[in-house]
């Protein structure tokens, strides 16, 4: 699903123009890109987290040259699902379906 079809189905759901949700759902997006980038994370119950995870710094190795290169200490965003999040996916009809295809 593309956020595009995201926006008409919450369109047609709540009946609101898309204009608005269109407006909404970019301001969301920023909200939490730009809390993320201050180092915030976002919490939402019932849905999940995103959150600043930290990766350490290692060694890796560039297989072409066969050389060594440093990967300094860096942080990536993720997303963690909420147990109830994670539960309705589990129990849904249409994923067991297309899993036994």
């Amino acid at each position: 699903m593309t956020k595009a079809e995201v926006i008409s189905e919450i369109a047609d759901k709540t009946g609101i123009d898309k204009a608005d949700v269109q407006s909404t759902i970019e301001a969301f997006f920023k909200v939490v890109k730009d809390s993320m980038a201050d180092g915030n994370n976002i919490y939402v119950r019932g849905f999940g987290s995103f959150v600043n995870k930290k990766r350490a710094k290692k060694v890796a190795r560039n297989i072409s040259k066969n050389t060594s290169i440093i990967i300094d200490e860096h942080f990536i965003p993720s997303f963690k699902p909420s147990k109830t999040f994670i539960q309705k996916i589990k129990n849904s009809k249409k994923i067991q379906e297309v899993a036994h295809s």
